[in-house]
């Protein structure tokens, strides 16, 4: 887009004729109520994932209200426009299937229509990645805004939030200590509004990860979704984005190596979700200013010095809620200032650090921890490597059971989700305490989608026992929501060859975090052996139609973000005619 041309005028409909594509486009628009006085200002778009199947983001209609407001209060004119809205629970077979269908769908969107800024509105867990993902590819001036987190509820007097609350209490009922009366009574009170989960999950992690980024300004990603809070951060990100068209702030210029560092610091000091991680190097993978490439290994580097600071679920005991009244993301930054790159720009077009110094002075609280006296020491996610991870698989130290850090046990192996469902809770599984379990095919390609069913439940003869966890190992994704010792994002995966899809039953496989290895204890010629006995054994594949077969053949693996490789910044595809 030309730097003189703006508003209306830009990214004219091609009919040959930008004078008459203006003159029509006008015409179409003038149908709607506007004013030639209103249609000659800066145009701000405003994406809306508002669905009724999307509870997550039920209140996008007032938080478009309040970013309007903002808007016109700056002068510019607002327009609000519908992308794909993505619900955890209501997509199949995995919101992480239509993750990247969403980003290019946002990325066009932008693209297509005359807009000198976009404001960002999404929540849920793959909606805020997918956004990111798309700004940067299409680098106009943009401003993420979360719908923010849930209140918490109430059940028989002890405060319950999704989701990290949904997962003990069906733990309880697995291993009958809760009957289904109970479990229907604690179903009404889990969700008791509108919102994002109200732990450290996925969604709030995306949140305080785009605030540590520099993408929204401080003090975004906490306000409860139904607060006056909530709705005063819609307006101001209005007000942000017509001052970024007007300073062409780019996302290309505020997301760089240096925030990208910034928020995986954050990751670890909030016990962020693993899935975090896949995200952040998907968004890494769109950035063409990042040099060199950021992986797996800066992740785990970071994590090493970085210590957990946030007493939140999964990994502490507090709520969102709680988090935002200790002051939110701005005191954690604060405390975290000597790890953070503080020259870094954010969308306000001041640096981090002078944002910091506007701060007010600290009040006490007890959600945020000191630096000296962290929840955690460092390294609450960590990166393993070894022949059955040869390139990387990551676990949450800081909701894994201690005792299990470093274990050896034999294999129970179930080939997929379905096998799963069917042997784990019977009587006839040879599993034990010290059983690793491991389930194959739940990676990008193999499922397809990458869903969350990494958290293996507990053998139901187990859970009876009152165990409460075991090392478990899959080529798939856990909900930020979930505690436990879980290996995860296994890379490559089975179902590409990956070493994990020969490990059999009763092969002995060890887990050391603190020497960041995971191993399958094989010779390494059975290893080889079974690898080429596995590609001879693999039916003839079939050409899939429609975006599941663009997914499977375009897919990369888990250490790459799970991207679309066409869709990244360096990619280099054959050429075709025309090109």
């Amino acid at each position: 887009m030309s730097a003189t041309i703006t508003g209306l005028r830009s990214r004219l409909t091609s009919y040959g004729d930008d004078e008459f594509s203006l003159f029509l486009r006008k015409a179409f628009i003038k149908g709607a109520g506007y004013t030639d006085d209103a249609l000659d200002r800066s145009i701000i778009g405003i994406v809306d994932t508002s669905s009724e199947f999307n509870p997550c983001h039920g209140n996008v209609p007032a938080l478009i209200e309040a970013v309007k407001r903002g808007v016109l209060l700056a002068g510019a004119l607002p327009i609000a426009f519908p992308t794909i809205s993505l619900h955890e629970s209501f997509a199949y077979p995995t919101s992480m299937f239509l993750r990247n269908l969403m980003a290019m769908d946002t990325e066009e969107l932008i693209n297509a229509q005359p807009v000198d800024a976009v404001v960002l509105v999404g929540g849920c867990d793959k909606t805020v990645p997918a956004q990111l993902m798309a700004c940067l590819s299409a680098n106009i001036p943009a401003i993420q805004l979360v719908t923010g987190p849930m209140l918490t509820g109430s059940y028989n007097g002890v405060r319950v939030g999704a989701c990290t609350d949904c997962r003990r209490l069906w733990g309880q009922y697995r291993a009958g200590e809760l009957d289904i009366e109970d479990l229907a009574r604690a179903n009404d009170e889990l969700v008791p509004g509108v919102g994002t989960c109200g732990v450290m999950g996925t969604a709030s992690t995306m949140a305080c990860l785009a605030e540590a980024l520099g993408i929204m300004p401080l003090g975004s990603a906490t306000p409860p979704a139904v607060s006056a809070a909530r709705v005063r951060v819609a307006e101001r990100a209005g007000q942000l984005a017509v001052n970024a068209a007007k300073e062409k702030i780019t996302p290309a210029q505020v997301i760089t190596r240096e925030s990208l560092e910034n928020a995986v610091t954050v990751l670890h000091a909030i016990g962020g979700s693993t899935n975090a991680i896949v995200h952040l190097l998907a968004i890494a993978g769109r950035m063409s200013n990042v040099q060199p490439e950021f992986t797996l290994d800066d992740i785990d580097a970071i994590g090493r010095k970085t210590p957990l600071l946030v007493d939140l679920k999964p990994s502490g005991a507090a709520y969102m809620e709680d988090f935002h009244r200790a002051g939110g993301m701005p005191v954690l930054l604060k405390e975290l200032a000597p790890l953070l790159h503080l020259n870094v720009r954010t969308i306000t077009g001041r640096t981090l650090g002078e944002e910091l110094d506007a701060l007010p002075p600290p009040f006490p609280q007890q959600i945020v921890r000191p630096l000296k006296d962290p929840l955690f020491p460092a390294s609450a996610l960590v990166v393993l490597r070894g022949n059955l991870a040869p390139d990387g698989a990551v676990l949450k130290q800081s909701a894994a059971t201690p005792a299990l850090l470093k274990h050896t046990g034999p294999a129970v192996v179930f080939s997929s989700p379905f096998d799963m469902a069917k042997r784990i809770d019977t009587d006839e599984l040879d599993v034990s305490p010290d059983s690793v379990l491991v389930l194959q095919n739940i990676g990008p390609v193999g499922n397809p989608g990458m869903p969350e069913a990494g958290l293996i439940p507990i053998p139901k003869k187990l859970a009876a026992r009152g165990v409460k966890d075991m090392v478990r190992i899959s080529d798939g994704r856990m909900s930020g929501t979930a505690q436990g010792t879980v290996v995860l994002h296994v890379a490559p995966e089975a179902a590409v060859g990956g070493p994990l899809a020969i490990v059999r039953d009763g092969d002995l496989v060890q887990l050391d975090v603190e020497a960041r290895r995971i191993e399958l204890l094989l010779p390494p010629e059975e290893i080889q052996r079974r690898l080429e006995l596995w590609k001879t054994q693999q039916p003839k594949k079939k050409r899939e139609r429609g975006y599941r077969g663009l997914y499977k053949r375009t897919v990369m693996q888990s250490d790459s973000g799970a991207d679309f490789d066409f869709l990244r910044a360096n990619y280099e595809g054959a050429e075709g005619p025309g090109e």
